[in-house]
């Protein structure tokens, strides 16, 4: 658990609830702010939200699109945090809603309730990755060493941080113009066990010297420990969370006395997955060898040294990892080419990219024969004697991590190796741009568990919200038995983050759906298997995008398909004089995003992505044309082990999990269209099994009711 001092004395506990509920009334304190309206389903969750931080309980809470969640989950928050000085953890996924956060919801709040009769005055800032800051100390160490680490090239990237440094505030890259070399800041940031308080804080050592400062990270942990509200996204809150001891977070979570409210709850899932279970890759482990010894340059750590015995160790052990990689590929090429002999119901290498496969599930254990964690150990023990013998601190303290480092690479690649983690589904990715770079990969088949540990069975509070969380399935003969207490159609996420005990709330959207959107069916599409379904879809698109003239975004569930429609629709875009932008055709997502949004009249294709978090208010975005029920190929290890998981056990995986998943992705596409009460515009559905399937009632059901017409 990160460390933390209470910085506010305990106050006398007040009536939050009513405190909550007057602030968010028609003559509340926000009343009198700029652009606020009174909105009875924000005051319904605020209060929800209270509720649930009094009585040290967790809740799931569904807010429709403009209910104006933040504030009413920041605002209970705040006045608990303070009066009871505890510390409140708001985890999100995207950088956009944390920057709106910092630098637009709480200094705002700062103002409103710092201007009370009784004043409420807190502090606020943001976690980064410790990785983001420069470690004074360590840049001091590079420039002294320089011409044994870096090459000269990287010694004028070094001296430009070094310049960097003299003039930056915030001491972290987002503060860089043009971001330095990767190389050279991996040797001057913030690092676990190079970078503390007692090494490069206020009162070390280093910092008595004269012209030294201390470490940028260490000026942003003392931010954050002070903090009352601490804003951070879904990756770093798990990066955290995994390294800190079960047993040592009573209290709280990742701090002590701290609770937790998700934002964008819905992505908690999958974010969590990805940080539970294991990765790592050729690239990694060649990296930390290189950091000791690059045979190529002649550089890294150990050139100062002049140790011959560890030099040849890390150069056997890096022609050990290429050859144990090749190994592992050209394994997978044979399961995957049989595989593509045998193909099993679902066993079958994923798609995509210019080779056979980027994903490839491993059932069995000993892929390859292990060559390579025997020689990482040599590495450690002649890396552990160097450490003794070493007089310099600042070597050692390098030395050290690099070998704490490889010791985690060793246990991640024999735990692959071994299969040893039950539970688990384990897979051979292969990504980079001509996918050279190989990862070995596990993840547990059900985080819920896990979180059901570690998030909800704590000591204190759990907060998870989103304007789409609810699958209602009743009404096609899909939905499982219910708690009597808790019928909702939050039942379906609850239970896959571990959340079945929280109390669950959806409070509507104050949207005027049946005046702001409408829905078209096309009822006459073909089967995407079917000759002509390009041929109508092209015809469909272009008939929708000519009644709006643009303003659309176009939504694929493939990639392929994307691309092809656009280019035969190029001429069509020409002679109606409307831009096309496409994902994935060598312009930046967030560019692609803003020239959308100054072109009134253009068109946007995009996939997976740009079907949620993508917020475009007004004109610009008056059509919202989704191609397909977006219902995600079974291709993924995880997916197809989640979905062998409840078949197992005799469950439907169709209604349990594809259903559920596609109709949260598809009320996220859906949700793109609305975003402010003045926006109007029309969802087009080219995809006929909404009217044709028993359960496509379901999708139409799922979204906020609105005129409906069958073409």
């Amino acid at each position: 658990m990160i460390s933390f001092i209470d910085q506010h004395p305990a106050g006398s506990s007040s009536d939050l609830i009513a405190r909550v509920e007057e602030i968010f009334s028609p003559t509340g304190i926000l009343s009198k702010a700029k652009n606020f309206e009174y909105r009875p389903q924000q005051q319904q969750m605020a209060v929800a939200v209270a509720k649930a931080l009094e009585g040290k309980e967790h809740l799931v809470v569904e807010a429709g699109t403009g209910v104006g969640k933040s504030l009413a989950y920041l605002i209970p928050a705040i006045i608990f945090a303070v009066t009871h000085s505890k510390k409140a953890v708001v985890s999100t996924h995207t950088i956009n809603l944390q920057e709106q956060l910092v630098e637009k919801d709480l200094p705002m709040l700062e103002r409103v309730l710092g201007a009370l009769p009784e004043p409420i005055k807190f502090s606020f800032t943001m976690l980064k990755g410790r990785q983001n800051y420069l470690c004074t100390r360590r840049l001091h160490k590079a420039m002294q060493q320089a011409d044994s680490l870096f090459t000269t090239p990287e010694i004028s990237e070094l001296r430009r941080i070094v310049e960097w440094s003299q003039q930056t505030k915030d001491g972290s890259l987002s503060d860089f113009d043009t971001e330095p070399d990767p190389k050279v800041w991996a040797m001057v940031c913030s690092e676990r066990g190079l970078c503390t308080p007692k090494l490069c804080g206020h009162q070390s050592d280093f910092v008595k010297l004269p012209g030294h400062t201390p470490c940028f990270f260490q000026r942003a942990r003392s931010r954050i420990l002070e903090a009352d509200v601490l804003v951070l996204n879904h990756t770093l809150f798990f990066m955290n969370l995994g390294s800190i001891a079960e047993d040592t977070a009573e209290g709280g979570i990742l701090f002590k006395n701290d609770f937790v409210i998700f934002d964008e709850a819905h992505q908690v899932e999958n974010v969590a997955s990805k940080h539970i279970g294991l990765s790592v890759s050729s690239g990694q482990l060649r990296y930390s060898l290189q950091r000791l010894w690059n045979p190529r340059t002649e550089k890294g750590l150990l050139a100062s040294l002049r140790k011959g015995d560890a030099v040849r160790l890390v150069g056997d052990l890096l022609h050990a990892t290429d050859t144990f990689f090749a190994e592992v590929e050209t394994a997978c090429e044979e399961l995957a080419q049989r595989i593509g002999q045998n193909p099993g119901p679902r066993a079958r290498p994923a798609s995509g990219g210019n080779r056979a496969w980027t994903e490839l599930r491993i059932r069995n254990a000993d892929l390859v024969k292990d060559e390579v964690t025997l020689p990482i150990q040599r590495v450690r023990e002649a890396i552990s004697e160097l450490i003794k013998t070493s007089e310099d601190k600042d070597t050692a303290q390098e030395l050290m991590e690099c070998n704490r480092r490889l010791a985690e690479l060793r246990s991640e690649i024999a735990v692959f190796l071994s299969q040893c983690e039950e539970g688990h589904v384990y897979w051979v990715e292969r990504a980079g741009k001509v996918q050279r770079n190989l990862s070995l990969n596990a993840a547990p088949v059900d985080v819920a568990n896990y979180l059901r540990q570690r998030l909800f069975n704590s000591d204190t509070s759990v907060v998870m919200t989103s304007a789409t969380l609810a699958t209602e399935l009743k009404s096609v003969g899909y939905s499982k038995s219910e708690n009597p207490k808790r019928k909702t159609g939050l039942n379906y996420f609850a239970h896959q983050v571990g959340a079945e005990k929280s109390t669950m709330l959806q409070v509507g959207s104050p949207f005027e759906y049946e005046r702001q959107m409408k829905v078209f069916v096309a009822a006459k599409m073909p089967d995407p298997r079917e000759v002509g379904y390009d041929k109508a879809l092209i015809q469909w698109i272009e008939h929708f995008i000519t009644m709006t003239h643009g303003k659309a975004f176009v939504l694929f569930t493939n990639f392929k398909l994307m691309l092809q429609v656009a280019e035969r629709m190029e001429p069509f875009f020409n002679r109606l004089g409307l831009k096309c932008f496409v994902q994935g055709t060598g312009t930046p997502r967030s560019l692609m995003l803003e020239k959308f949004k100054e072109d009134v009249d253009s068109v946007l294709f995009g996939t997976d992505s740009f079907w949620q978090g993508v917020d475009v208010p007004g004109e610009a975005l008056s059509n919202v044309i989704i191609t397909r029920l977006p219902f995600a190929v079974p291709d993924h290890p995880l997916i197809e082990a989640k979905i062998e998981n409840i078949e197992a056990r005799g469950g439907n995986s169709f209604g349990e999990f594809s259903l559920p998943e596609a109709i949260l992705k598809f009320r996220q596409g859906v949700g793109r269209l609305i975003r402010t009460k003045s926006d109007n515009g029309i969802v087009v559905v080219l995809d006929n099994r909404v009217l044709t399937k028993k359960y496509g009632q379901a999708f139409l059901d799922s979204i906020p009711k609105c005129p409906v017409e069958i073409i």
